[in-house]
């Protein structure tokens, strides 16, 4: 049985690390239903991450991804959070006390990886200006002590989404 009852599960990471992907297929398993905090602006706002950090800056965004959260944190729902969301404290506060946060760790070779097969710029825009390696060894090293401490797992994304989805079950003892 689910030790984390029906609690919303959160899905932190990097861009490009699967949390979507893994959010749709974990919760097609459980039963239950997914949502992407990125997704859902999109949908509620008709802008993109692109278009809402350019009308409002990355604080203005920062307060749309929070609301966000808070919105579609449900009982029996995978939330694929913005790569991004762990950078305020209070999103990393509320998530480990609303429910189980899993981290997707991955290198950054695989992320650039996945980035150059699929930038999709207008929902994952440059954060740096930099180069692609640079710019996301650069967000790496920011970023993985908040992943960390906010997760309660973690799960390693370089693997086969078969088997993330079974490490991630594993987690909420559910396989």
């Amino acid at each position: 049985m689910n030790r984390f009852g029906d609690a919303p599960l959160f899905l932190v990471g990097p861009r490009a690390c699967g949390k979507t992907t893994l959010a749709r297929e974990l919760a097609a398993r459980l039963g239950w239903s997914s949502t992407d905090t990125d997704q859902w602006l999109l949908e509620r706002t008709g802008s993109s991450v692109a278009d809402l950090v350019s009308a409002e800056g990355w604080e203005g965004f920062r307060r749309r991804e929070a609301e966000a959260l808070r919105a579609v944190a449900r009982t029996r729902t995978v939330v694929a959070t913005g790569g991004g969301m762990v950078l305020l404290p209070e999103n990393r506060a509320f998530m480990r006390k609303s429910g189980p946060v899993l981290y997707l760790e991955a290198p950054a070779a695989v992320l650039c990886e996945r980035l150059r097969a699929a930038p999709e710029t207008e929902q994952r825009p440059s954060l740096t200006g930099r180069g692609l390696l640079e710019e996301v060894d650069a967000i790496l090293r920011e970023r993985a002590p908040l992943y960390r401490q906010t997760a309660h797992h973690i799960v390693r994304a370089d693997q086969p989404l078969s088997s993330l989805v079974e490490a991630a079950a594993r987690f909420l003892e559910l396989a």
